[in-house]
């Protein structure tokens, strides 16, 4: 890991921390990892929101004033919205998905829940969501939350990951193999 890396993800860990025992304190656990699932999939929608947290040339104060915007627009939980500006203010919301992650993990193992990380070539449905949830839950045996993703360069299937399982049935994977099994052959 480079130290970059490794730097980065000790700020979202600190930060991630701070904020847990700050919700955990203030029996705001589930209203704050809401809001935060919520703020996770508007960074993933939208480049122009990455571009704002991630750019050093935009200054703390425009950062902190848009972050403040977003969340009272959003409602989010008066914790998210301080803990979004302070972070803003220490110049730290390039680390805010980390942040995110930090956070919905030490959740996860607090509740002992199990995260399946789901890359799909097409957006999943709710029923698919649920079915995929019941079979994971069923087959690890934990309460499993799904992060699902989309790739379209899978072209069809999906990749699940629940911690070091890795199963993967894309078409993009499928046909890979198929080119190797035919190399071997001629």
């Amino acid at each position: 890991m480079s130290s970059h890396k490794a730097g980065l993800t000790g700020v979202a860990e600190r930060y991630a921390t701070a904020l847990y025992e700050l919700a955990e304190d203030r029996g705001a656990l589930d209203q704050v990892s809401a809001d935060l699932r919520s703020l996770k999939a508007m960074l993933d929608e939208s480049g122009d929101l990455r571009r704002v947290i991630a750019s050093p040339v935009i200054g703390r104060d425009d950062q902190r004033k848009a972050l403040t915007a977003l969340a009272e627009k959003a409602g989010f939980h008066e914790i998210v919205r301080n803990f979004l500006g302070v972070v803003a203010a220490k110049h730290r919301s390039f680390a805010i998905p980390g942040m995110i992650g930090a956070f919905l993990e030490r959740l996860a193992v607090r509740r002992g829940e199990v995260t399946a990380r789901i890359v799909s070539a097409t957006a999943l449905t709710s029923g698919q969501k649920n079915a995929l949830t019941a079979a994971l839950n069923k087959a690890t045996g934990n309460t499993v939350t799904i992060d699902a993703t989309v790739d379209p360069a899978l072209l069809g299937g999906m990749v699940v990951r629940v911690g070091s399982r890795m199963v993967d049935s894309s078409l993009s994977t499928k046909l890979k193999r198929l080119q190797l099994a035919m190399k071997g052959v001629g």
